[in-house]
């Protein structure tokens, strides 16, 4: 069929000839509580994980239309289909501001949908996954799902506390089910654990989220253990963007991802680039 065609030649930029993926997660005006001020200026930031080796950009319709002359003709959209309301409490209802349709005459390669389970608003959630899922088959577009702890703006630590594993596993499954194409999915502490969310989707390709903050050593060490257990690469945001040096950790990502660096030689190489600094 076309549509299948058409997802096809889409997945081939979103997932690179190397059949990794390097995301830049530029969406977090639409799911932050408060504004990320290095994200006033969006094109400066897509110019520079573009310069680093990102290969895919998630970002929302309205910024895409500032940022476009950031793009290289190689570099894909993942367009956001959600946004967080009321995220500054502990769970955020997932609200879809987006249509595949709009991703498609955007130039799009792939939609984004954040995937939040528990409470009250689960049915509503699993509707909209599903929908997207039906929408996505029809249209040919790549589906990217967020299967993640609920709220991203806490630290992954504390979250696997309150949640547990099985939240994430329950998560990257039904994501798989409903038709994702590649599942971002959070660090669950350990590489056997990503292992078992990597096996959990039978298959349908998993990336690691950068989650909050992170001491570049350990951002790439995560990395490198993710990739070592499944793993296809990386959804990352605030660990680029808010770095004071956005291209350089970009570029020690896409060592350790697309040319399989261990993450300490990376690490060696950003700190030369930033002499000697850290993040």
């Amino acid at each position: 069929m076309t549509t299948q065609v058409g997802k096809s030649m889409r997945l081939k930029r979103v997932i690179d000839p190397a059949g990794v993926s390097v995301i830049c997660a530029l969406d977090h005006g639409m799911t932050s509580p408060t504004f990320l001020e290095p994200l006033a200026d969006i094109e400066t930031r897509a110019a520079e994980t573009v310069a680093g080796g990102a290969n895919v950009i998630m970002m929302s319709k309205g910024m895409i239309r500032l940022a476009e002359p950031a793009f290289s003709p190689t570099t894909s959209l993942a367009l956001l289909l959600s946004a967080s309301a009321n995220p500054e409490g502990g769970q955020p209802e997932v609200v879809q501001i987006a249509e595949v349709e709009e991703a498609l005459r955007l130039g799009a390669d792939a939609v984004v949908l954040f995937t939040a389970l528990g409470g009250g608003s689960e049915p509503g959630m699993i509707r909209i996954l599903a929908a997207v899922g039906r929408e996505c088959a029809a249209l040919g577009m790549p589906m990217i799902a967020e299967a993640e702890f609920p709220t991203t703006y806490a630290s992954v630590e504390a979250l696997k506390e309150q949640y547990g594993f099985e939240y994430l596993r329950r998560n990257v499954r039904l994501c798989a089910e409903l038709g994702a194409d590649i599942v971002k999915t959070n660090w669950p502490g350990d590489e056997d654990s990503f292992a078992r969310l990597v096996e959990a989707t039978s298959g349908v390709p998993v990336v690691l989220a950068g989650g909050s903050r992170l001491e570049d050593r350990e951002l790439l060490t995560r990395m490198e253990r993710a990739m070592a257990a499944g793993g296809i690469g990386c959804s990352v945001g605030r660990n680029i963007f808010m770095h004071r040096a956005p291209r350089a950790i970009t570029r020690a990502l896409s060592r350790v991802i697309r040319e399989r660096w261990a993450a300490e030689k990376a690490y060696s190489e950003l700190q030369e680039s930033l002499g000697g600094e850290g993040s």
